[in-house]
């Protein structure tokens, strides 16, 4: 109950940010141009970010004042004690702070890429976060040996840009956030990690508060500031929590696999066509899907069932034993190879609609 009274805190403190970010009066106001590369078409502030890692760190330290005060709310005593988390949280605030500046001022791809390989070495020889074992349905164990930590480093590189790559349309960051902290939030409530627990469910209810404002048609967005801190963010929590034991890494990949889905895909595509994969583009499928003529709205839900969805699969693999989960995740390649038809078939009956007008 005092979770949740805090997540509810945390949820009030975004909101109130985020509606101050939102107005043209705020000092800290940056506006977002839309152009050709863009699926919004009016102006719109980006530093919704702000407000969520603001109502997510003071969650934080309203946690750490009440286990100086006798609540142990946040257990030092647990696997990794605060020096993971100390890591982890200024890591954060360190990629929120350059990814403003950027939002302000632009880095370059590379000095982008430079900053966020650092902050993933910081969490893996500083926190000591690293994937050193892949569960392999009736083989047991792959256990990575020497490309553990390489694999872990690419891994949390990817989904600090990944996030920002999916950060495209209204609602869909926010909610994804939302939903996939939440779930991480519960499930390592369930497995007794409270540490785990408390800051997922934080960046849930900080999320839930910049959400409001940013459903369609969005009277904000999170910017760079918010999209990449909450990519890493989600990589080092699923790290911890396999690190922790709490869950194997394919539960994590599930949560926020409409994400790591159409951004790995839509990657690997670009880079086969020879496309320059760092720059700015409408390729996704989620862009596709409102090109087509769905628009936000329409686009927008049909990737939260695709995210409730994910999170239902999600809580039976974790149920089930080793012949269901093998099911599972082959279900769930299936699946997305067939969504990934899906999308082509909205397109080419768009089109035709088109050529026939």
């Amino acid at each position: 109950m005092v979770v949740a009274g805090l997540a509810l805190l945390v949820f009030l403190l975004s909101y109130v940010g985020t509606r101050q970010l939102a107005s043209l009066d705020s000092k800290l106001v940056l506006i977002d141009h839309p152009n050709e590369r863009s699926l919004h078409t009016a102006p719109t502030p980006r530093t919704g970010g702000l407000a969520i890692l603001g109502g997510w760190i003071a969650g934080l330290l309203l946690a750490q004042a009440a286990a100086w005060t006798g609540r142990p709310m946040w257990d030092e005593t647990a696997q990794g004690g605060i020096g993971s988390w100390s890591w982890v949280v200024g890591l954060v605030l360190l990629l929120g702070a350059v990814s403003l500046w950027d939002d302000r001022k632009g880095l370059s791809p590379a000095v982008r890429l430079i900053l966020h390989g650092l902050a993933a070495a910081g969490a893996v020889w500083g926190a000591g976060l690293v994937v050193e074992v892949v569960p392999v349905p009736f083989m047991g164990d792959l256990r990575l040996g020497p490309l553990a930590t390489p694999l872990t480093l690419l891994g949390l590189m990817w989904m600090a840009n990944l996030y920002n790559f999916m950060d495209g349309m209204d609602g869909f960051a926010g909610g994804m956030s939302v939903l996939g902290f939440g779930m991480v939030g519960y499930l390592a409530w369930r497995g007794g990690a409270q540490q785990l627990a408390l800051v997922a469910l934080l960046v849930a209810g900080a999320a839930g508060g910049f959400l409001i404002f940013n459903l369609p048609p969005a009277r904000i967005f999170m910017g760079d500031v918010g999209s990449v801190s909450l990519g890493f963010l989600a990589g080092t929590l699923a790290i911890l929590g396999v690190r922790d034991r709490v869950f194997d890494i394919w539960v994590p990949f599930m949560i926020f696999s409409p994400f790591i889905a159409d951004a790995t895909v839509t990657l690997v595509r670009r880079l086969l066509h020879g496309a320059k994969v760092w720059q700015a583009h409408r390729e996704h499928f989620y862009q596709r899907l409102v090109l087509a003529g769905w628009g936000h709205r329409k686009a927008l839900i049909a990737e939260y069932y695709l995210m409730l969805a994910s999170g239902a699969v999600t809580m039976l693999y974790v149920h089930e034993a080793e012949p269901v989960r093998a099911i599972i995740l082959a279900g769930g390649l299936v699946a997305y190879v067939t969504l990934a038809w899906l999308v082509r078939a909205v397109e080419l009956s768009a089109g035709k609609r088109r050529a026939e007008a």
